[in-house]
This record gives structure tokens, sequence and C-alpha cells, in this order.
């Protein structure tokens, strides 16, 4: 095997070859079962290298993120066979409402008025798609049922809020149940497939929408997006290029006014129905099973209009967010705020509490419209983060959002301790009849942390607001695991690193305390993360200037006294566990008394480290009130029980495969 395959690192990319198209010379490039032409601009043979592509390229495409994409399209796929299995019984009612209907009717073809509504998610008729196949359509973009006759409404050019032709929305392109062809006998069983739609909002060389059209069988229509004329042109010819011309539509304009453009055909639609007395919904007809965002830095400015375009019954809403130097540092709190609504955390967790500033801004933003997320995957890979979100219409959920959001109280100055607190309280009351419990939502306690740390004396610093909930989905996770064997290694060159980060992330579970209050039916809407962020033996090390101990004698002495540890994806080495600081530190002092003394006339009196251990008169008195009950505890260093024996030869941490393995430059388009 390459070894770079094994390291979990692109290779679908590594063969390019050169073609010329209507005059022009290209490069192809391939990954996945997709094939993008990037135009060529060296002038000499001689020059035309693989490492020459990035540099010469006119449209924007970074072989670097190939992970997130061929994660995106496994992740989508695993999402969309649940999502349409759900839907298919209810297509399946109608469909057999419509045809009992007929057979009431004396078998003759229904009056429009009298005809079922359209299934809920849509359908689209396998006759029309027969007919198709038939003859090439005529135009990119346009559907096979508009070159049938059954799409009127696709082949008129759609009204955005851009105003340009080319933008088509779901509705667009959707079959109407009254544009059935009247060719079609009422004794003839209608099949039905679901509609399935994906917006690509800044889609570059509309390689991600190539993909979803040729890995995702399922998917019926992409839109691919982009501001640039020259990527839009791109995006045509790549799809022409693909053979799924008819699948992918590209569009031309501002991602944010195509995804409110649905929100005024929406109300546009409702006052129309209103005034002809018709209750028949199909708002959700209009918006998007999926919307990916992918942009070059924040994604923070298009969260708002993906809100008012994905649907609201459990679409997925997929973000990348490539300024880490924002959310994961201490260097822009202001820019931070401004973008997620959060100040990020200093220190070794900083990437985690970056994944919960982002998500901290994506549940504030979907609770102003009565929306909810739930979290399917939140992953920080390499220099950005790729999360997954489930949305529903759900006002009710909402109000647990406060009670599960939380600042950070952060020792970065000393010996990086932390302590959470909410908001507001989600706590359980008995109702009136006394049988069962539900949620009260009140006000929290006034600060639960001093303004210095209680471990080490230094001052503590503010952070968050942030997401408090779980990052993943453990049903989600093991769903794209098993249908992983599945997937070609040809197709899917990050197939490796994708499964050790996966394994990584459905092991970061801790489980919860023990509640032992009255269940109830809203528990999945207060679930908080009991157990928030992760440490590093160094930083603990390093606080009090002693040699490090391996992490399999400090996990053995944490299981030793009955705690539980894990890791955490984000970075290697990290550490998480169920125990607290007062724990961990006295495991460190019994280190250093142990296994590696240090000198501690050495030690300047004020420093955290004079506190951490202990030294002096005061911190003697601090050692048999505050500390007592955890310095009672005997600490054993065992090696084999803190040793990892979870499944072996996983790609969890890869390296980089080459030097300078970060961003590309930001796309430059006419």
């Amino acid at each position: 095997m390459d070894p770079q395959a094994q390291n979990g690192t692109p290779t679908a990319t590594s063969e390019i070859q050169t073609l010329i198209r209507d005059g022009q010379e290209f490069t192809e490039v391939k990954e996945g079962l997709a094939r993008i032409l990037v135009p060529f601009l060296a002038k000499d043979a001689a020059d035309k290298k693989p490492s020459d592509i990035e540099e010469q390229q006119k449209v924007f495409y970074n072989p670097i993120q190939q992970f997130n994409r061929d994660l995106t399209v496994l992740a989508i796929k695993a999402y969309g066979e649940e999502a349409l299995a759900k839907r298919r019984p209810a297509n399946a009612n109608r469909v057999a409402k419509r045809k009992r209907e007929k057979s009431d009717n004396g078998g003759g073809r229904l009056k429009k008025q009298e005809r079922a509504p359209e299934p809920a998610g849509g359908v689209a008729s396998i006759a029309d798609e027969a007919n198709n196949n038939e003859s090439k359509p005529a135009e990119a973009g346009v559907t096979p049922d508009a070159q049938n006759g059954h799409g009127a409404e696709s082949q008129q050019p759609p009204t955005s809020a851009a105003g340009d032709a080319d933008n088509v929305t779901p509705k667009d392109i959707r079959i109407n149940a009254d544009q059935i062809d009247e060719t079609l006998q009422p004794t003839k069983e209608l099949e039905v497939k679901p509609r399935f739609t994906i917006l690509d909002a800044l889609s570059a060389t509309g390689l991600r929408a190539l993909r979803y059209a040729q890995e995702l069988p399922f998917v019926t229509s992409i839109t691919a997006n982009d501001l640039s004329p020259s990527a839009v042109e791109a995006i045509k010819r790549n799809a022409e290029h693909n053979g799924v011309e008819s699948k992918v539509n590209a569009t031309s304009g501002d991602a944010r006014a195509h995804m409110y453009g649905l929100l005024t055909e929406e109300v546009a639609d409702s006052n129309a129905k209103n005034k002809h007395h018709n209750k028949r919904g199909g708002s959700k007809l209009s918006k998007y099973d999926v919307i990916d965002l992918d942009p070059y830095g924040t994604a923070a400015t298009f969260f708002d209009a993906a809100f008012n375009a994905v649907r609201d019954d459990g679409g997925l809403l997929c973000v990348t967010c490539t300024d880490s130097g924002v959310w994961a540092s201490n260097g822009y709190p202001e820019k931070a705020f401004a973008l997620y609504g959060g100040v990020p955390v200093k220190g070794f967790h900083s990437h985690e509490a970056g994944l919960r500033l982002i998500l901290h801004g994506l549940a504030t933003t979907a609770a102003r419209y009565g929306l909810a997320i739930e979290p399917l995957l939140s992953l920080s890979i390499d220099y950005y983060v790729r999360i997954f979100v489930k949305v529903r219409k759900s006002p009710a959920q909402v109000k647990f959002l406060a009670g599960k959001t939380m600042i950070v109280y952060n020792c970065d100055q000393g010996c990086g301790a932390w302590e959470t607190q909410t908001l507001a309280r989600n706590r359980k009351a008995p109702n009136k009849s006394g049988k069962g419990v539900f949620y009260k939502h009140g006000l929290a306690m006034a600060p639960t942390a001093d303004r210095l740390c209680k471990e080490c004396g230094s001052k503590m610093h503010l952070a968050g607001p942030m997401y408090g909930g779980p990052l993943h989905s453990p049903d989600f996770i093991k769903k794209i695991l098993g249908d992983l064997p599945n997937a070609s290694d040809d197709v899917y060159g990050t197939k490796p690193r994708i499964e050790g980060m996966l394994q990584t992330a459905l092991e970061e579970f801790l489980p919860p305390p023990e509640d032992n209050e009255q269940k109830c039916k809203e528990d999945e809407f207060a679930t908080l993360e009991p157990y928030p962020f992760y440490f590093h033996v160094s930083t603990l090390s390093g606080a009090v200037h002693c040699v490090s101990p391996d992490e399999d004698s400090l996990r053995g002495a944490l299981r030793h006294l009955g705690y539980e540890t894990t890791r955490s994806h984000c970075k290697r080495g990290s550490i998480k566990t169920n125990a607290p600081w007062s724990v961990i530190w006295h495991i460190m002092r019994e280190w250093i008394r142990q296994k590696a003394p240090v000198r501690t006339e050495k030690i300047a009196e004020l420093s955290p480290a004079y506190t951490l251990l202990r030294l002096g008169k005061k911190d003697e008195t601090a050692k048999e009130t505050e500390g007592g009950a955890a310095d009672k505890m005997e600490v054993i260093f065992d090696q084999s029980l803190g040793r990892d024996n979870s499944k072996r030869g996983l790609v969890r941490y890869p390296a980089n495969p080459r030097q300078n393995w970060g961003p590309l430059s930001r796309a430059k388009g006419s």
C-alpha cells in the first residue's frame, strides 16, 4: 500500500492528466468518482508538473480538503438513507390513498381539486425518468421532467434575490402531483422516488456537487452556487465533463441571497394559500435537505441564511470553519465574540472549546427562529473544524438552550484547571398529578468559582459562552463506521483516517453521573456534556517543573482510584477523565514523591508550583481542610491498567504528509 494511504492522507489526486477542451488546455484532477478540469497556464510543456497546479489554477481546488470531502459524502449517505427510510412509509400511504380515491371515482381520473396533496418530501415519477433516458437534456440544469413536458414550472427561470436567471431552487425542479402525465392509466401503479436536494453554497469548481451527484444515488438534485462567474462556468464545464449536467444546477450569486430567496418564496406561497383558503403545506418542498457551507475562513456570516433554507423537520447542515486563529487562540477574543458570540479559551484544550463556540453560534442563530440543533458529528481536523448538525422546528427544545450554554473559568496562567457554569438551570419538578415530572427553566446561581484558582491560587479568566451539550451522536458515528467497510478504497482515499478519527470520537464518551430522578421524555433536550475538555500530561508536569509521567502510568493511577479515562480526537496525547482536579493534582504530587522528585528549594514562593506542591505552613493548613479527602487516597501507577486496549492499527493522529500542510491562498475569480 502507498505510504500516504497508510497514513490516511489523500492519494486519489496524485495522477494528473492534461487535455484540450474548446481550444483551452486543462489538467484533469480526479477525486472520488468526480473529475474536474483545472485551467493550466504553463507555457512550456516541461513546466507541467503536479506541483505547479496549486500556483497556476484559475478556480480554487485544495487537495488538502479531500478528507473533508470524503467524510462529508459518507456522512450525507448515512444521514440520507435514514431520513428517506422514515419518509417512505408516509409516501406509500399517500400513494395508496390516491389509488383508493381513484377507485371510489369509478376508475376515472380525479378532478384537479380532488387530487391528494403531494407526498411529504416530494416525488419524482419513474416513468418520467425512463422517458428522459431516451433523449439528452437540451440544456444543463434542466430536470428530466422539464424535457418531457411534465415540469413547466422548472422550465421557467426563477426569480431570486439577486435577480439572476441561473438561480434555481429546489421548488423549481420538483415535480408537482398535478402535472403527472394524463396518459398514465388509473390502474397502472405509480412508482415514486423521494426528493432529496443538496445546496453546495460556495462551490468553487463544483467538486463537492459532482461527487454528491455520482456517489449518492438517492440525491435527485444538487445546486452548486458561487459568487464568481468564472467559477460558475467551471461548474457547468465540470458537470458536463462528468455527464451529470441534468442533476447539477449551477447558479451565480451571493449564497446568502440565494438562501434568503427561499424564504421570500415561502412567504409568497403562504400568502397565496391563505388567500385561496388552501391549507396544504409545501414550505418543506422549497427547502434543501442538506446545505453544505465550506467557505474560506469563517462560515458564521452564512448561519442565518442557511437556517432559513434548510428543512426544519430534520434537515442537515454541514459547516466548515478554517479560521482557527480566531476560535482556537486567545489572540482575537473580540473577533471570536463578534462571529460566534463567545470568547475562546487559552490552553491545550482550545480546539474543543472552539468547536463549542461554533456550535454556540449555530444554536443561538437557530433559536431565533424556534429551531433546535442536534450535533451529529463535530470534529477538529488539522487547521479547521467540520460540524454536522440536524435541524428541527421545536420551540419547546429551544427553551433548554440557556441551560445548555456554559461559561468557563480557566486557570490559563497557572495549573491549567477549569470550571464550568451554565447560564440557566433546567431542573425537574413534579407535575400537578404527582405521577410524573416536567422541566422548569430558571436562573443559575451566582458565580460558582472564585476569581482565584482553588488548586494553585492563580487568576482565573472567563471564556464563553459556549455550547455545553454533547459534541456527537454515537448512533450517527456507528452508522458511518458500519457502512465504511463497503466504501471503495479507490474512491475514498482518506478512508483509514476517517475510520481512525471516527473511532476516536466515538470513544470520547464518558458515562454521566447516575441520575436517580424520575425519567422524562424531555431528558434528551436537557443533556449536558458532564466532562468537557481534556488535558495533556506535559501541561501538568510543566506547572510543577517535574519529569512528565507517561500516559499509561497516569491513566493507570486514575483507573486504580475508580475513575474512567479516554482520549479526545482533537490532539494526540490528550486525556479526558471524570476525576476532579483535586484528585488529578494529588496524583501528580504522588508522582513527584514516588517517581520524580523535584528540588523544592528552587521553586519560588509565589509560583503556582509552590501552592500545588503544598509547600509552606499556609499550604499545610489548606491540605488539612480543602484537600484532605483527596490526599488520603492511595495512588498506584499501574502501567498495565492504564494501557490502551482499544482497537489497534487505527490512524488516529496522522502526521502531515508534507511541509506547509494547511490552507492554500484565497481563490481569485473574475
